[in-house]
């Protein structure tokens, strides 16, 4: 029953316009960059390595296709989560809007299995967006600029990764740049179970972000304390897998962090949605 309401929740995700409408600007952004580097970017890649070129030695060439899915990942990772929540954010909140909410919790299926299955439903939906971008990220570049070693420019200098060594750091960091994106899939959804209207979850969401972001980036002493609770912290926790040595003790902090707060989500969802009054 969890499987067969499942499908019917992915289903009613694919009717929306605003499901294509995500990928649809995903795939103009990504293509767009690409765009813009095989038009100009040795000219911008060049004025960051100038001073690097004369003693370092690189296989292949600098701007390769590695280093594209790279910029990719690192300009486009923070602007997914709207593409997200903006299908996400109406998975329960909608049915409220469209007057369906109690048709749907009278169906023989607790209201916990529909609680998931929106969940499910939508952890597919955000997984197909990550698969996408990596898809055109890091396959299509390589098709139009080739491969080659990559370099990555972080607080601690300039990191050299060898051609034969990226590939795996891609799938791992996809992986994880996907848990990140699904703990927005639950915030939204979470979200979703409070409201009555397809608007509210999904401003919400963006406006925890945003704030949770703020916090982040203050150096303010009393926010020390809840920093690394937040989820935006560990958001890009998929660049450390470009760091050379791997840091995986970080790495599986916030992958547990990540998974904490997934865990949270649904299950105050599913509190909500069991105690959702729909008599009136």
């Amino acid at each position: 029953m969890l499987r067969k309401n499942t499908y019917n929740e992915f289903v009613k995700i694919l009717s929306k316009p605003r499901s294509f409408l995500g990928i649809g600007a995903l795939t103009l952004l990504i293509l767009l960059i690409i765009f813009a580097m095989k038009a100009d970017g040795k000219s911008i890649i060049s004025f960051v390595t100038a001073s690097f070129e004369q003693t370092l030695s690189f296989n292949g060439h600098i701007l390769n296709g590695y280093l594209i899915a790279f910029i990719i990942l690192q300009m486009l990772i923070v602007h997914v989560p709207l593409l997200v929540a903006l299908v996400t954010g109406d998975l329960i909140s909608g049915e409220a809007t469209m007057g369906t909410i109690r048709m749907l919790a009278t169906k023989p299926i607790s209201r916990t299995k529909i609680v998931l299955s929106k969940f499910i439903a939508g952890a597919i939906y955000t997984l197909i967006l990550i698969l996408w971008m990596g898809f055109l990220a890091v396959i299509v570049s390589q098709w139009i600029f080739g491969t080659g070693d990559l370099i990555v420019l972080n607080s601690d200098g300039l990191t050299i990764l060898q051609e034969q060594d990226i590939l795996w750091r891609f799938g791992a960091g996809f992986l994880v740049a996907y848990l990140a994106l699904l703990t927005v899939s639950s915030l939204s959804i979470c979200l979703s179970a409070f409201a009555e209207n397809s608007i509210g979850p999904i401003v919400a969401t963006m406006a925890i972000i945003i704030l949770f972001t703020i916090i982040g980036t203050l150096d303010v002493s009393i926010f020390d304390t809840i920093k690394p609770y937040l989820f935006t912290t560990h958001m890009a926790s998929w660049r450390s897998f470009f760091e050379n040595p791997v840091d995986m003790g970080a790495i599986m902090e916030s992958v547990v962090i990540l998974v904490v707060h997934n865990i949270l989500l649904v299950a105050l969802a599913i509190w909500k949605f069991n105690r959702k009054d729909i008599t009136s």
